[in-house]
């Protein structure tokens, strides 16, 4: 049965749950873009104060040992996240990541050594990664097939206005002095007021609810010695139940290949953008580079979710692929002067950042609600555990080349795999309801 929430007609007061459920994810998500882009506007002031001048020769490699330790603890946080957000519910889950981030973002900017600060990032990492799958699931589940596509990269679309905040506030704080890093973490600290909203305007998903109650009366009549084989399937331990059945196996391999060629070039190239416009002959302030990217960005995820409502969910993720490796290639091998430079990066912001709401678009569509958290996260969240190596090889490459262009161009070929990936991935759930 599905939701009365899921269905093409809702009802002005479910109207108003769909938007409370909108502007919590997306107030969210905006701070996990911020938090985020803060780390890769600030990274490299922040190793060269902490790692002492006799190990900058290697600043590249330490910059890269900080990204993946990120994304470590954003794998981590996730999908232990989509898991809670099966069994305790999609609200609680987004509270708890909340909380998390916004704490540790505050102790980032009180690190004494390149250590604590790599200790501290992971955690915030843990954090960032939880509060995804709660948020692109509760927005998912209470928004209807002719507009969810939408509706997703609206909430996708938060996460640029993240980075254009980070690129912003970075502009005025990055001349006050060696510690104006820490103000950027700082300012990290303000998400924790959301958590009054949250708790106080945000209900639960029917759909979540549905699913928790049959899980929960399957568990007591298995404990009461009725055994069935679909009680023992509801009953199942999410990740167990999804790595245990060949159609949900074979879909989660795809699409994490799918998600691993949307993460690495971005964190492995695109996160490059700044510090290598201000070496080129133009000479560009990497935090106008920053916003002109982070423009394009919010523009890009605006659009894929709503091309994904008009073309479909696959034929919108396969031309993002193709415009990401082109845009990368571009940049990276040809550009040299101003304008050049400012329109490449927006363009780059609109395909290799604007791509990443495919998976808040399509993947709450793919997987039945009662393990619809856990399949997210293992996708979203998994491939950054892998993709951590991105930022280190790419720190590597750097120092092998001797520049950044040449590496980030090598790396931004990983979109290739996206490109072949794509069309076998799953079906086509434009117009559709959710999988209950």
């Amino acid at each position: 049965m599905v939701s009365t929430v899921a269905t093409s007609k809702i009802w002005p007061g479910q109207i108003s749950q769909a938007g409370r459920a909108l502007a919590a994810s997306w107030l969210g998500w905006m701070f996990d873009g911020y938090e985020t882009y803060a780390l890769v506007l600030v990274m490299t002031p922040a190793v060269r104060q902490l790692v002492g001048t006799e190990r900058l020769s290697k600043a590249s490699i330490y910059v890269g040992g900080l990204l993946s330790v990120t994304m470590l603890g954003w794998a981590v946080g996730g999908v232990t996240a989509g898991v809670l957000a099966d069994y305790i519910g999609r609200k609680r889950t987004l509270m708890l990541s909340i909380l998390c981030y916004a704490v540790f973002a505050g102790l980032t900017a009180l690190s004494w050594d390149y250590w604590s600060l790599l200790i501290f990032r992971f955690f915030t990492g843990f954090g960032l990664g939880a509060e995804w799958g709660p948020g692109a699931a509760i927005v998912a589940e209470f928004w209807p097939p002719a507009s969810r596509g939408r509706a997703a990269g609206a909430l996708h679309a938060a996460y640029g206005v993240g980075l254009l905040m980070a690129s912003a506030i970075w502009a005025l704080v990055n001349a006050l002095g060696l510690s104006a890093w820490r103000y950027m973490f700082v300012i990290g600290v303000l998400p924790a007021f959301l958590l009054l909203y949250v708790r106080r305007n945000v209900d639960e998903p029917a759909l979540w609810v549905a699913a928790n109650r049959g899980r929960q009366k399957a568990q007591r009549r298995l404990e009461a010695g009725v055994v069935s084989q679909s009680d023992k399937e509801l009953a199942q331990f999410t990740v167990i139940r999804i790595l245990s059945d060949s159609k949900m196996r074979h879909r989660i391999g795809l699409l994490l290949l799918m998600s691993i060629t949307t993460v690495v070039p971005w964190w492995s190239a695109s996160t490059w953008i700044p510090e290598y416009a201000a070496h080129l002959p133009a000479r560009l302030a990497p935090s106008l580079v920053g916003l002109m990217f982070s423009a394009g960005a919010i523009a890009g995820f605006l659009v894929l979710g709503l091309l994904a409502d008009i073309l479909g969910r696959k034929p919108t993720i396969w031309c993002y692929y193709l415009g990401a490796l082109a845009s990368s290639l571009y940049f990276f091998l040809l550009v040299r002067d101003r304008t050049t430079v400012l329109v490449m990066a927006s363009a780059n912001g609109f395909f290799c950042a604007g791509q990443f709401a495919w998976m808040t678009v399509y993947l709450p569509e793919l997987f039945p609600a009662r393990v619809r958290g856990t399949a997210m996260s293992l996708v979203f969240d998994s491939s950054r555990s892998l993709a951590g190596l991105g930022p280190l090889m790419a720190g590597w490459l750097i120092s092998g080349f001797g520049g950044i262009g040449a590496a980030a161009a090598v790396m931004s070929l990983i979109y290739i795999f996206g490109l072949f990936a794509t069309p076998f991935a799953g079906p086509e759930p434009k117009g559709r309801p959710l999988p209950t």
